[in-house]
């Protein structure tokens, strides 16, 4: 319950605040949310499966968006940015896809 109250809070907060992204963490903010949510739908499939453990969810969370930053900044240091964030996204994406099927066939029984 915890958790729900503080996703509507951030929501509101976002909604009335409106934060802006710095310049310098533009390039980098949609793949840190990209490995956010790859966190979160690995950890409700873990909680659907009976083995999540809310430690490794919490190292998984902030370590997937810290990797995934540092290779998009590296990237860019090496001048290939872009097409390392396609690769960040493209991993992330069937990470996602592969846990929401996973949570589908749970729920559903399908």
């Amino acid at each position: 319950m915890i958790a729900i109250i503080g996703l509507a809070v951030g929501v509101i907060a976002g909604l009335l605040i409106t934060p802006d992204v710095p310049l310098w963490m533009q390039p980098y903010f949609p793949i840190a949310v990209v490995a956010a949510l790859d966190a979160v739908f690995g950890g409700l499939r873990a909680l659907l499966d009976g083995i999540f453990d809310d430690k490794v969810f919490a190292v998984s969370f902030f370590s997937n968006v810290l990797i995934a930053a540092a290779i998009v900044y590296l990237g860019d240091q090496l001048g290939v940015g872009s097409q390392l964030s396609t690769g960040v996204i493209v991993v992330l994406g069937i990470r996602i896809f592969a846990n929401v099927a996973a949570i589908r066939r749970h729920l559903l029984n399908a």
